[in-house]
């Protein structure tokens, strides 16, 4: 009875979950009901499923709706009629054909019109629906011989009055405006809510032939859906026999390129994963994989193959991943094994510069009714339900403010912001738009359109309506095409090296970059500023203590920096370990047979696995379990559960101390959805191997690709500090010598024009394209007939040294460009044969203070370029002990004057604590701890200079100081406003600083850990 339900899938419409309305249907004995959410399939296949295991029949569709305006209800017969559906949206989506008002072109599809809105002649499959409401309007004569084409209609939005009410603040929301404000035509009737099957037959009981339509109707609907299947793209050749043997054939070429010694070990390796990859049917995945990489190397793109597919010799060989899984002793059965029920997935990167002609590639190829994005559900956040919320209840800015900015305790609680609160809590987890999943694309055997409509987001991929757990659920696993700026600097170094040196640097030979001895230095002292994964405070510390020198501990590194390691105290125990590896006893057998390697730690999502099976004696399904909670792709609680129970009932019965079983569930715990595979570690420390030996090698080269590639963890400024330090001279942007991004001439690095904030970017593009076609810019005169622009943004370029090649001083030039321009805007002019003599103005000498260059650098790029920040101190102290030295006065308080590069706000039991990073007056890097009383009374006043008094601590080899006393220098006030002294102070202000916030628990302290360090009898 029941052929039209919403979910919370009908966008900013629905108020009721999948699952909750599966169980409203169960409560009420009804064993036959429809999902039809509006204009999506999203939730057809929980649903389906859902509806399965509790023995009711699923009927699944879609209501159609345009501009909110209801035309249809469609029922499907069929999957092909679900097909149909699809197919319908997406070409309303994807190709904006309209949606027909009447007759949609359907064949295994029923369709139900409104009772206020059908055509005159109906098809066989087409029907009126009839709301209970509507049953007295069945008197009017001229509708009687439409009875035998009418249905039981009997919408399903919300449950309670309180989602209706939510229903509405939906539709505020959805349209932008005020609850008060909506039109009944906006929101949906009161009577759209389950009620008992028996007291809606009863309101039809006049009408018999009515309700022997509508089981009709539902008699005629059977959609099944075999969800043990893959639904990839079967074969890549023409069949599954060839296609393993164009992988074999491959594989066997790789080899030899590979292994040029004919390694006997990697050979039999091949040869075992080349029969489970048969067995499984995965030749496809491999050899379509296989093609996109072809593709990368012959665009000359680079690339790298990370996660658990580096597991896999035949990826090595294949060219897909650069990790040697026999160099780190990865097992191929943690990617692909026998006993699997899921596919893997090779999840690989390219520069974020080239990322989408990959994909573009890949939907030509492989065409466009076969690819589609992974979707993703963007959910009501919690400030933005409290905006949202409140906007429709029509509270001011001020209020929504806020609502949105302070915690609910500090909130003046009235009638209104308590509705809001009230109404904002339902709404969490509710799905509020659909998206693209950041890189997840499906590659289909059957048109894409069999499973899903399409829609197109504005990055002009298009997307399925469902999440990839449903996508893996149904069988399509997907291809995970990434994309990092690292990437894109490593490729950008070494094409900038062989244009300034002409030198060609293999980066991709991975042997290269793994044991240069002056790497390893430049690693063990944390000199990686700029270097993939392994720049930020955090990893340049943990290098430091750890006195990484080599491939393997940085792999290590790797993994133990991610915060399920480093919260379970983990990370410190192996610190302690790796300098002490004389003082630990391993405490059980099995961690030192097991985890031998890594000190009996859990380091690696292996190691877990590992520690679950050896130590606690789970099953290999368990073990599997364990590794879907830990990569956040198992999504059932329950099943954790299980195995939770499972693992200590299994410790008892091996004899293990309760207190010791419960320590070792507590690591595996804190592992869920942080720790890396080890070969995922594995292949981010190849790439932070090749950028650091870019950096030991090429400096300059590498930090100029750096800066153009938007850096990383830090600011442009820090950037541009270490390019400096590198042995650059650099140079403000120039109209003749600057290009768009950072360019470099000999050791003179000019930044780009796109620094410019306040610059338009197809100005900054189209300066040195103008330069390129017709030569240097003369004069301003010159640059003003050639270049469209404005007043206000020539005086910036004037400002910024753009024309210093001119001779003449800035404020000739602000004089000039009044007269050139006159307040306005010239349009391009084209070069003439003839140009008319420039004008010669003689204007008076001014002299200029020697630092408002750099004031001006700092108004403009936000820090200082021809001068350092030390210069523009008041006082001329730089500190009575330089970073370089700190590790000498280990418990000694020093004196430093320090500039402020970031800040970490990290929580601890007694309130929250701040990490910071300074370069002194030499340009080197140190770290500081200040903790929350300390903070209280010498706080953090922005970016700038600072004086620091602290106790040195050398922690494993990393010195820090742990700061006592804290006061922010004056600069000098600025020279450009002599005469007023409050301007003179307002450019403090833009001196900038890195700031990032955690919200994770404290890490423990060593007494806290709880790892033994002896033996347990």
């Amino acid at each position: 009875m029941f052929l039209n339900c919403h979910s919370y899938h009908s966008l900013r419409y629905g108020t009721i979950s999948v699952k909750e309305l599966v169980q409203q249907y169960v409560g009420m004995g009804i064993d036959t009901v429809a999902l039809t959410d509006i204009n999506t399939i999203t939730g057809i296949y929980d649903f389906h499923r859902l509806c399965k295991k509790h023995h009711i029949k699923p009927i699944v569709g879609v209501e159609i709706r345009n501009d909110n305006q209801l035309y249809y209800i469609c029922l499907a017969k069929n999957r092909t009629g679900i097909a149909e559906i699809n197919r319908l949206l997406t070409e309303h989506n994807c190709e904006g054909k309209e949606l027909p008002i009447y007759h949609p072109p359907f064949s295994e599809v029923i369709v139900i019109y409104p009772f206020n809105n059908f055509p005159a002649e109906l098809h066989q499959n087409e029907y009126i629906g009839v709301r209970p409401e509507e049953v007295n309007l069945l008197m009017n004569a001229s509708l009687k011989k439409y009875i035998s084409k009418m249905v039981i209609l009997q919408p399903v939005t919300f449950t309670t009055k309180k989602e209706y009410n939510l229903h509405k603040i939906l539709r505020a929301i959805d349209t932008n405006t005020l609850v008060t404000k909506l039109d009944e035509n906006d929101y949906c009737k009161k009577s759209e809510t389950l009620i008992p099957p028996s007291q809606l037959l009863n309101k039809f009981q006049q009408y018999p032939q009515i309700i022997q339509n509508t089981k009709w109707v539902w008699e005629q609907c059977h959609f099944e859906f075999d969800y043990s299947t893959p639904k990839n793209k079967k074969h890549f050749t023409d069949s599954k026999e060839n296609d393993f043997n164009l992988l074999k054939q491959l594989a066997c070429e790789g080899f030899e390129k590979r292994y040029p010694n004919n390694d006997e070990t990697a050979k039999a390796r091949v040869e075992k994963e080349l029969n489970v990859i048969h067995q499984l049917n995965f030749c496809a995945y491999f050899l379509i994989t296989w093609d996109i990489i072809q593709y990368s190397n012959k665009m000359g793109f680079m690339h790298v193959g990370r996660g658990s597919g580096a597991n896999s010799i035949i990826a090595y060989c294949l060219g897909i991943t650069d990790i040697c899984p026999l160099e780190l002793d990865l097992y191929f059965e943690r990617f692909l094994n026998l006993n699997r029920k899921t596919p893997p997935d090779f999840d690989i990167d390219w520069s974020w510069q080239e990322r989408d002609i990959i994909l573009q590639y890949i939907f030509d190829k492989y065409g466009k009714d076969h690819v589609a994005f992974c979707g993703t559900n963007v959910e009501f956040k919690y400030k933005s339900i409290l905006r949202e919320v409140g906007k429709a209840f029509g509270l001011p800015k001020e209020e929504l403010d806020e609502l949105a900015t302070r915690s609910i305790e500090q909130h003046d609680i009235n009638s209104v912001s308590r509705l809001v609160h009230q109404y904002g809590k339902l709404l969490e987890k509710f799905p509020n738009q659909r998206s693209m999943h950041s890189c997840g694309i499906l590659i289909s055997e059957e048109p894409i359109t069999n499973f899903t409509a399409l829609e197109m987001p504005p990055k002009g991929f298009p997307i399925v309506q469902f999440d990839m757990h449903v996508a893996e659920e149904i069988g399509l696993e997907k291809f995970d095409i990434l994309s990092q700026r690292g990437l894109g600097t490593i490729d950008d170094a070494v094409k900038l090296i062989e244009e300034k040196q002409g030198i060609k640097v293999n980066i991709r030979n991975v042997r290269l970059s793994k044991d240069e001895a002056k790497c390893n230095e430049y690693l063990s002292r944390g000199k990686t500023i700029g270097c993939f994964y392994i720049e930020s405070p955090a990893m340049r510390g943990l290098l430091r203590r750890l006195k990484c020198d080599n491939y393997k501990v940085l792999v290590a590194a790797s993994s133990i920096i991610r915060p399920g390691v480093a919260q379970s105290g983990m990370m410190k125990e192996y610190i302690f370990r790796h300098n002490n590896p004389d003082r630990f006893e391993y405490f059980h057998e099995v961690f030192k047979k097991e985890l031998g390697e890594t000190y009996g730690i859990m380091v690696y999502q292996e190691d877990v696995i590992k520690i679950a099976l050896h130590f606690g004696g789970l099953s290999a399904p368990d073990g599997d379990i364990l590794r879907r909670a830990m990569s956040g792709k198992g999504r059932s609680l329950s099943a954790l559960q299980k195995v939770k129970d499972h693992f200590f009932e299994s410790c008892k019965a091996l004899g293990h101390p309760e207190q010791l079983s419960k320590e070792v569930y507590r690591q595996i715990e804190s592992f869920a959805g942080y720790s890396f595979c080890k070969a995922h570690s594995a292949s981010y420390a190849v790439e932070s191997y090749q950028s650091l030996y870019l950096k030991v090698y090429y400096p300059i080269e590498f930090m100029v690709s750096a800066i153009n590639n938007g850096g990383g963890f830090y600011r442009t400024e820090v950037y541009i500090h270490e390019t400096r330090m590198s042995g650059a001279t650099i140079q403000n942007p120039c109209v003749n010598s600057s290009e768009f991004k950072t360019t470099l001439y000999g050791k003179q690095v000019y930044l780009g024009l796109m620094h410019i904030e306040k610059l338009e970017s197809k100005i900054a593009q189209l300066i040195p394209e103008e330069r390129k076609i017709n030569g240097d810019y003369l004069s301003l005169e010159n640059f003003v007939k050639r270049i469209p622009i404005g007043i206000e943004t020539l005086q910036i370029l004037i400002f910024i040294g753009a024309f210093r090649f001119t001779g003449k001083q800035k404020h000739e030039l602000l004089i000039e460009a009044r007269f050139l321009l006159a307040g306005n805007k010239p349009s391009y002019k084209h070069p003439t044969l003839l140009e008319e003599p420039q004008k010669n103005y003689t204007l008076p000498k001014v002299s200029r203070h020697p630092l408002e260059d750099a004031f001006d650098e700092i108004e403009i790029l936000g820090f200082p370029v021809s001068v350092s920040p030390f210069d523009l101190l008041q006082t001329k102290y730089r500190g009575s002990v330089m970073a370089k030295d700190l590790a000498k006065y280990h418990k000694k308080k020093v004196k430093m004057l320090a500039y402020l590069i970031s800040r970490k706000h990290v929580p601890t039991k007694r309130g929250t604590m701040y990490f910071g990073t300074w370069i002194d007056a030499e340009g080197e890097y140190f770290d500081t701890a200040h903790f929350p009383d300390n903070l209280t009374q010498y706080p953090f006043q922005g970016g700038g200079c600072y004086l620091l008094l602290g106790t040195v601590e050398v922690d494993f080899h990393f010195p820090s100081i742990t700061i006592l006393k804290m006061a922010k220098m004056p600069f000098i006030p600025d020279p450009r406003y002599a005469l007023d002294k409050d301007k003179s102070l307002e450019i403090h202000h833009n001196i900038k600083e890195d700031v990032s916030m955690t919200s994770r628990k404290p890490y423990p302290q060593t007494h806290e850990i709880g790892l033994p360090r002896m033996k347990m009898k």
